[in-house]
């Protein structure tokens, strides 16, 4: 082996120094202990990257007298349907009163909720709309308590609620309510053309559907400032039939292949139109 000499192993001696210096006062990767842990961030680069760490969006408190007409008025808005009108009345506003990034987001996206998601009648695009902008702010923990009281609520609520008065799109005065007890569009919009005896293409079946946009804008809004101020709560709770149900279908249970949390009664109810073979269901 070649011997070092004095020159050499002098500067070997500084760099080794200059390294440990580094290492102790956390100045190089692999520090240790010394260096405090950083938050998590998201990946820059690579596969499942994103520009923002996860959940990272700060929300603001809205007025929801100021955001129901939008959501209403977004409804009809190139016809983009109840997802974009909720999304916006949430997002766009806040988007409009506080600039970047909530300005930067295509809200078009949400148009993919019409007619419950692009017409297959499945989960109503208001809830959709709105359970979406709960997500870019709150991760699961967080915001499946907030998604359980908009469903639970949108499923015992007589709908609809909002009353655009004069600047009504599609038609004026009061309408026909009903309870869907069911958060899917095809439940919902069938039980209340039921009720009102009004066709699924009629205008009034549409103008019902730009009401309840502003109708879930409200109570989404509602949960939201809550959230924010420390104070939410779920308030409605499980019907009945969803216990009764879980009884023998829950996990661990002894039939266990209940998936959801909806309202059994709309699609199991044992009537001649929803499943007769449940009639005598043990």
């Amino acid at each position: 082996m070649e011997r070092m000499n004095r020159r050499t192993m002098l500067k070997t001696m500084g760099v080794l120094g200059c390294a440990t210096g580094c290492l102790a006062g956390g100045l190089l990767p692999g520090a240790g202990s010394v260096l405090a842990p950083e938050p998590a961030m998201a990946a820059t680069s690579g596969r499942f990257a994103q520009k923002d760490a996860p959940f990272s969006w700060k929300p603001h408190v809205l007025d929801a007298g100021v955001c129901a007409p939008v959501a209403y008025d977004g409804y009809w808005h190139q016809g983009y349907g109840c997802g974009y009108g909720v999304f916006y009345a949430i997002v766009g506003m806040m988007g409009e009163q506080h600039g970047a990034p909530y300005n930067q987001f295509p809200f078009t996206m949400l148009e993919v909720g019409k007619s419950g998601i692009s017409d297959w009648g499945t989960i109503c695009g208001a809830l959709l709309g709105a359970a979406s902008a709960f997500a870019l702010f709150w991760g699961r923990k967080e915001r499946d308590p907030m998604v359980a009281e908009l469903f639970r609520w949108y499923e015992q609520t007589a709908f609809p609620m909002h009353d655009p008065g004069t600047a009504f799109k599609g038609v004026g005065g009061a309408l026909p309510t009903s309870v869907s007890h069911s958060p899917l569009c095809h439940v919902s919009v069938g039980r209340w053309c039921q009720a009102s005896g009004f066709a699924e293409k009629s205008k009034e079946r549409g103008e019902r559907c730009a009401r309840i946009t502003a109708d879930v804008a409200v109570k989404a809004i509602a949960i939201m400032n809550a959230k924010q101020a420390g104070a939410f709560a779920v308030a409605h709770g499980d019907p009945a039939s969803v216990t009764y149900c879980g009884e023998c279908h829950n996990p661990g249970k002894q039939s266990p292949l209940l998936k959801g949390k909806m309202d059994c009664t709309p699609c199991h109810s044992g009537s001649p139109h929803t499943a007769d073979k449940f009639r005598n269901h043990p």
